[in-house]
């Protein structure tokens, strides 16, 4: 069942948060770097989200690079475009003005989880891609903490058959209700509001009036090492362009493809276009899995990061930067490996988690190839 919920009142509190939060953080930054998105805030949901609108808008951008005037289905344009991309991924590098509404949208999507979740099923695993399947759904579930569990179990209900989005919606709706047990209490996610700025589930569900009170949010940690490389601010145009014929390369998206080639070798929100096809042909993906890396950490993008941060290290970034900096000063092969297998296996209780590892064990033998 849909919990009550007001749009008003959780819309002026998203954007009184979100403008706090960022008069904290860039009183002392001009901009905001991939390591500080990551833990941005102390409510992890927020932070994905944030991060699942960035991966949308760079769909947006990526529709502006292709030109009736040349041949974009090129193999040498194709791995040219990957290559920017991944590059590029990694660099992420805001201003206020860019990621203030970002995260005013993820703050105000994040309580939708709790009250809303069919609302949240729909847009964040329905509306964002042209053609549904499972394992397209099974990827968004990267960007859920509230509730993952319960959108896990749903699509693990689905048959590869399952493409029509109003069956997959109004099955999802009778298997929350059905569930009810596994969705997060509303008070357990106000709680974790309360601690940046104080609101009540009165206010969430609107029964009560906005709090006046307003106190200092806790001030953003800076990011374990700073990003040097700037990206060009997207522009506002850019954003609404309708996605590109055939995709000739995805950040996020396009970083686990290649994860994958590694390892063989009336509360509806606005609707997020992302319409795109199949990416750049295996062949090019094998090719540029095999390339010698320089250093983890700079080849490293933000997705796979991210997944390493959250599978591996239970969600800790710190620790992840300290042990990829650890990685990146052996100076052979062979020790890096060893370091993995039986020092930080058994540390982290990696036996169930034996892809991230072997993703992770892959780069380091590009990086010493």
């Amino acid at each position: 069942m849909e919990d009550k919920y007001n749009q008003l009142h959780l819309e002026r509190y998203s954007k009184q948060l979100a403008n706090l939060l960022c008069d904290r953080h860039f009183a002392s930054h001009d901009t905001l770097n991939g390591p500080q998105l990551i833990s941005f805030t102390a409510v992890k949901q927020v932070n994905l989200f944030v991060i699942k609108e960035l991966l949308l808008k760079w769909h947006h951008e990526m529709a502006n690079l292709r030109s009736p005037y040349f041949d974009y289905e090129h193999e040498e344009v194709k791995e040219a475009l990957v290559n920017f991309m991944n590059v590029l991924s990694r660099k992420i590098l805001m201003k206020r003005n860019a990621f203030e509404p970002l995260l005013q949208k993820a703050i105000y999507d994040t309580f939708l989880v709790a009250l809303a979740p069919a609302t949240t099923f729909e847009e964040k695993f329905l509306r964002i891609q042209e053609e549904i399947t499972l394992p397209k759904l099974q990827e968004n579930l990267k960007y859920i903490d509230i509730d993952k569990p319960l959108f896990a179990g749903f699509i693990d209900t689905l048959s590869p058959s399952s493409r029509d989005r109003e069956y997959i919606l109004s099955r999802f709706k009778l298997y929350a209700n059905a569930n009810q047990q596994q969705r997060t209490p509303l008070s357990d996610l106000v709680a974790q509001f309360n601690a940046l700025l104080p609101i009540s589930e009165q206010e969430a569900t609107g029964q009560a009036p906005p709090t006046a009170a307003i106190p200092l949010p806790k001030a953003t940690p800076a990011a374990p090492i700073q990003e040097k490389d700037i990206v060009a601010p997207m522009h506002a145009a850019q954003r609404e362009a309708s996605a590109p014929t055939v995709r000739p390369a995805v950040m996020f998206k396009q970083d686990e493809e290649e994860d994958e080639a590694e390892e063989t070798g009336g509360h509806v929100r606005p609707t997020l276009n992302d319409n795109f096809r199949k990416a750049a042909s295996s062949s090019v993906a094998d090719a540029h899995s095999n390339r010698k890396i320089d250093s983890l950490k700079n080849s490293i993008s933000i997705n796979q990061r991210f997944s390493f941060i959250n599978e591996l290290f239970d969600g800790d970034n710190l620790t992840y930067y300290q042990t990829i900096q650890t990685l990146d000063g052996f100076t052979d092969a062979q020790s890096a490996k060893q370091f993995i297998s039986h020092t930080l296996t058994p540390k982290y209780d990696w036996s169930k988690k034996q892809d991230h590892v072997n993703k992770l064990l892959r780069l380091v033998e590009r990086k010493f190839a």
